[in-house]
């Protein structure tokens, strides 16, 4: 929804958060606001690759048990699970159940340390992809293009441009909170403050 609507509480804020508390306390705490740490930038690679096809929200409710079968996305011990772990995670019930997204998680945490391993960081990495300009009516953007190309070329899965884009939103390459949006302020000026990974 691409107005600004008040939340439960009466504040404005974008349309699409307000009619689930977990939606609200997410679009209010977390999305949009710059991330620089790895192992968050890789959780939510993950999370974006696992949405694909489904409402964020059951990603969103479903986050903690994610944390807890990908050991909390810790790059390295992601990249080490096994086929073994695959059929153990093919039967949990409190995930998202796809071989596919599943595997790819875990060829990404190999390309992840990769492209750590050449480029310093992941956020190093990422934050070269920062949004020229906002555009909330877009589902991809240059950018979000030129970054899943390139994850691509090194190997990840699950990247292509539309969940590049999420993941910009999410993590703050973007601030695509509405104007008039409670956050919108909030979030340009933490994006202000934020030292860019280098």
């Amino acid at each position: 929804m691409l107005e600004v609507v008040p939340g439960p509480d009466g504040v404005p804020r974008c349309g699409w958060c307000v009619a689930h508390d977990d939606y609200v306390a997410y679009h209010d705490g977390e999305w949009g606001f710059p991330v620089a740490d790895d192992q968050r930038l890789f959780e939510k690679l993950c999370l974006e690759g696992f949405q694909s096809g489904l409402s964020w929200l059951t990603i969103l409710r479903k986050r903690p048990a994610f944390r807890a079968a990908f050991h909390d996305f810790d790059i390295e011990r992601v990249a080490a699970m096994g086929r073994e772990d695959v059929e153990r995670l093919l039967e949990d019930s409190s995930i998202i159940r796809h071989r596919g997204k599943i595997e790819a998680s875990i060829n990404n945490a190999g390309r992840a340390l990769e492209l750590i391993d050449e480029e310093g960081s992941l956020a190093a990495f990422v934050w070269r992809y920062e949004a020229a300009a906002s555009d909330p009516r877009r589902a991809t953007s240059p950018e979000s293009i030129e970054l899943a190309g390139e994850l691509k070329r090194r190997g990840f899965r699950f990247v292509g441009p539309t969940t590049a884009y999420a993941f910009m939103q999410s993590m703050g390459l973007v601030n695509d909170h509405l104007v008039g949006c409670v956050a919108r302020t909030e979030v340009e000026s933490a994006r202000v403050d934020f030292a860019r990974p280098c």
